[in-house]
């Protein structure tokens, strides 16, 4: 089939991020363009077929405007960088995210191979078109996928071309992928994705492309397809709907019952150890139960804190890592000194659908933390920030929080009397175990409030026990 744009152009420029919605759906607003290259022999044309390689599971479609540039450009402004567009198209940013993290930053396996940036089918004149009132509509198996126009972009098209010719010459013939919008997502083998720009007067027509399946493995040298959730969260965007991380028939069971009875029984069982120590939380009458997600701080180093502890830091991977039902758990040595948890990363792990956050550390903000109405439970208000004792190192490893050592995917379940770490193999019998305790407290709180003494009582001794049963078999025998 002949070229889409009669020759290959030099170079092929995608745009991260761009449109509003997509970066509201990614949780982020970027203060500056970022890009990466796509290979020119990655460009194909309409019909043609976009191969997903066998063992890839993630085959994301990208609706995007396709911008071709006409005249060279070398450092101009952003005032004149439309005029040295000369065309302008529909484009689809395919790419398999089952191979980004082979070359994380650069995506060149997983959005440059062969056929995987469709343009067309026809090339719009950009003298006769306001760059400023384009639509770009996607849809998937005629269903549609994404809609959006150009007077919502963050960095307008003159700008991404000003930007770019500050230290790259934009040569004629080269692409410019101008971002996708919201609703971008996953799509099988077996189905259509048809994309469109146009003004309402003119029309680049509607790029049709079938996914298909390779014929062959993928050869065995070289990195192989792998995926994780933070992969598939970000593949599917705002049609992701992940498993739950607790059985909702669990957590309820956990929330029934109070962390002193839980600790009780873990205790019962050999793990005396299982509390979260010197945590309190922000909001008194807070009840919590989720899953750990953990993030480490290791001690100041201020040779190593630019490194480590600024940017997109592991303290805020940790955040955008959040599923819904989990709890981030932070270890920060014990040391209340300074900040490891402000309001706007609470409201973020809020967003998130975090079941709260445990630090046994220091919390900044701690009105306003409080007033999120998230489940925080921290070591001590502190208005410092992190800078001034910590360095966030990891995620997603065992921690010790509180004296206690947490591994990812235990469950954590607070109340007023702090929190405690339980295995997920024990969350079944601790509530039946625990609510039977309970039952046994509520009669021994109504005999000694009728005078008796906790002699032989309490715990509940022999003697007692006959007296218990005919209790447990009256009105108040009802387990909440």
């Amino acid at each position: 089939m002949p070229h889409p744009l009669g020759n290959a152009p030099s170079k092929i420029i995608a745009v991260h991020l761009n449109f509003r919605s997509r970066a509201k759906e990614r949780g982020r607003t970027p203060a500056h363009p970022s890009y990466f290259l796509k290979p020119p022999s990655s460009l194909a044309g309409t019909q043609e077929v976009i191969v997903r390689p066998r063992g890839c599971q993630l085959m994301g479609f990208e609706g995007e405007i396709a911008l071709v540039i006409g005249s060279r450009a070398r450092q101009v402004r952003p005032e004149d960088g439309w005029r040295h567009v000369r065309w302008v198209t529909a484009a689809n940013d395919a790419g398999v995210y089952d191979l980004r993290y082979a070359d994380r930053g650069s995506n060149l396996r997983s959005k440059g191979a062969d056929g995987f940036t469709p343009i067309g089918p026809r090339l719009l004149d950009a003298t006769e078109l306001d760059p400023g009132a384009l639509r770009l509509r996607t849809w998937v198996n005629g269903e549609p996928a994404q809609d959006d126009t150009t007077d919502t972009l963050l960095f307008p098209f003159g700008e991404l071309v000003a930007d770019l010719s500050r230290l790259v010459t934009l040569e004629p013939g080269d692409v410019i992928l101008t971002g996708t919008p919201a609703g971008a997502s996953v799509v099988e083998p077996g189905d259509v994705v048809e994309v469109e720009v146009g003004d309402g007067r003119l029309s680049t027509g509607v790029l049709r492309n079938p996914i298909a399946s390779a014929e062959h493995d993928l050869e065995p040298w070289g990195a192989q397809p792998r995926t994780d959730r933070a992969e598939e969260e970000s593949a599917y965007g705002s049609t992701y709907v992940p498993e739950p991380l607790l059985d909702e028939a669990l957590a309820r069971g956990l929330r029934s019952v109070a962390v002193a009875t839980i600790s009780a029984q873990l205790r019962r069982r050999g793990l005396p150890h299982m509390s979260v120590d010197g945590v309190h939380p922000a909001t008194r009458g807070t009840r919590m139960v989720g899953v750990a997600h953990t993030l480490r701080y290791l001690p100041l180093r201020e040779d190593l804190f630019e490194k480590y502890g600024t940017g997109m830091n592991a303290q805020k991977r940790a955040i955008e890592e959040l599923r819904p039902g989990h709890v981030l758990v932070m270890d920060a040595r014990r040391d209340t000194s300074a900040g490891t948890l402000g309001d706007i990363l609470a409201l973020r792990a809020q967003q998130r659908g975090a079941a709260g956050v445990v630090t046994d550390g220091g919390l900044r903000d701690s009105a306003a933390v409080a007033a999120l109405g998230l489940p925080v439970f921290h070591g001590g208000a502190h208005p410092s920030v992190l800078g001034r004792r910590h360095v966030p190192w990891d995620t997603g490893v065992p921690v010790a929080c509180g004296g206690a050592l947490v591994q990812p995917g235990d469950l954590m379940v607070g109340d007023d009397d702090g929190v405690v770490v339980v295995p997920p193999e024990l969350g079944g019998e601790l509530i039946a175990d625990c609510r039977e305790q309970e039952r046994q407290e509520r009669f021994i709180t109504e005999q000694v409030a009728g005078g008796e003494s906790v002699d032989g009582l309490y715990p509940l001794g022999p003697a007692w026990r006959d007296a218990y049963e005919n209790w447990c078999k009256g009105e108040n025998s009802e387990v909440p």
